[in-house]
């Protein structure tokens, strides 16, 4: 594997470990140079933007997290190394277990992500979720998703 695509696999798979550990600010943090939102939709911007609508839509445990294990799968990577920019296409799924609430997945998409090199680091520039399927996300969000034609 290349250096390149180490780099934004490490990327996609740390966003996983971040949201499940419940690490609202490294994710923020990972995505602070990006565009983020539903295909279509508004996008959100900056660290404390990020910050905050990860802390006021998912619900955390007293242990922190929110009792999830985001998968993602499937990655198409397209990369112009000269150019410094990529792209990628991945599947993604949300497992959750927590009291009241039998593991199952809750949740499973698609992801359409864009990358730029800064300063030979890959960086996130856009993050764009696309929802397929939906199950019991009672345990997991605060608030409601919101409606889709």
């Amino acid at each position: 594997m290349s250096d390149t695509s180490t780099q934004i696999h490490n990327l996609l798979f740390r966003y996983a470990e971040c949201i499940d550990l419940g690490d609202f600010d490294g994710v923020a943090d990972l995505l602070a140079d990006a565009e983020v939102g539903a295909a279509g939709g508004p996008t959100v911007t900056g660290e404390r933007g990020l910050t905050a609508m990860f802390t006021a839509t998912t619900r955390r445990y007293a242990d922190g997290t929110p009792g999830t294990k985001h998968v993602t799968t499937n990655v198409i990577l397209e990369a112009d190394d000269e150019a410094g920019t990529a792209t990628t296409r991945s599947y993604w799924t949300v497992l959750q277990a927590v009291p009241g609430l039998p593991l199952q997945p809750i949740l499973a998409g698609r992801y359409h992500d864009r990358f730029v090199r800064v300063h030979g680091t890959w960086r996130f520039a856009e993050r764009r979720y696309l929802i397929d399927l939906v199950g019991d996300l009672s345990h997991h969000l605060l608030t409601a998703l919101p409606a889709t034609d």
